[in-house]
């Protein structure tokens, strides 16, 4: 079923839209299954956990760190995450950067833009996300790139909350690039809400129980 879950989602999005399959909480046999599949970008939201699995499984896996971050435990994940979803401080982001730079490496990351007035959505507010991006200390950074902006929507049935979310996370992306800075990565969009942020502009989406189940 997971791989099948997967072709069915790849074949229903544009080429230029990356799945990240939301593997936290799900047996490292459920990752293999879709492994074995061809799919090697998956997404965990407890850092502890993501560290075991990376240990634990091949390592041609590209591992996105999608929940909320805490700064102190950044190092943990800094040898090898492809891409942190949900940054939204300046001191995040010169964390990232300390713990690149002692890894040799640059880290990927989004910054995560507040489209939703719910208490329990993290984010920062656009012109603070700016404000980040067109520093002179970021711009300076040698060991973090900020790729792109992650954004998530109310949990709402109505669609028209949602749709002018996504628009206003979209705006928010071009005006940036508008600006003179590249992002490349828009990612939002989950199980629910997939096509509709693909249609408002998209290209990562990040889908958990459309492809392993509900989790318990």
């Amino acid at each position: 079923m997971i791989a099948q879950n997967i072709n069915n989602i790849i074949s229903d999005i544009p080429e230029n839209v990356k799945l990240i399959a939301i593997s936290k909480t799900k047996p490292n046999e459920d990752i293999m299954t879709a492994y074995k599949n061809g799919h090697r970008f998956f997404g965990e939201n407890k850092i502890q956990e993501m560290s075991r699995k990376f240990s634990e499984l091949p390592k041609d896996i590209n591992w996105h760190m999608v929940g909320h971050v805490q700064s102190n435990k950044i190092k943990y994940m800094a040898p090898f995450v492809e891409l942190i979803h949900g940054i939204n401080s300046f001191k995040s982001v010169r964390i990232i950067n300390k713990e690149g730079n002692k890894n040799s490496r640059v880290i990927n990351c989004l910054l995560q833009l507040k489209i939703s007035d719910e208490k329990s959505k993290f984010g920062l507010e656009k012109e603070d996300l700016k404000e980040i991006i067109f520093s002179e200390e970021y711009l300076k950074m040698k060991n973090v790139k900020i790729k792109g902006i992650m954004a998530m929507a109310t949990n709402t049935p109505d669609t028209n909350v949602i749709k002018s979310e996504f628009m206003f996370a979209k705006k928010t992306f071009d005006e940036i690039n508008s600006s003179g800075y590249n992002l490349e990565i828009l990612s939002m969009g989950m199980s629910n809400d997939y096509q509709l942020a693909i249609n408002c502009g998209s290209n990562m989406i990040r889908v958990g129980s459309l492809i392993f189940g509900e989790r318990n």
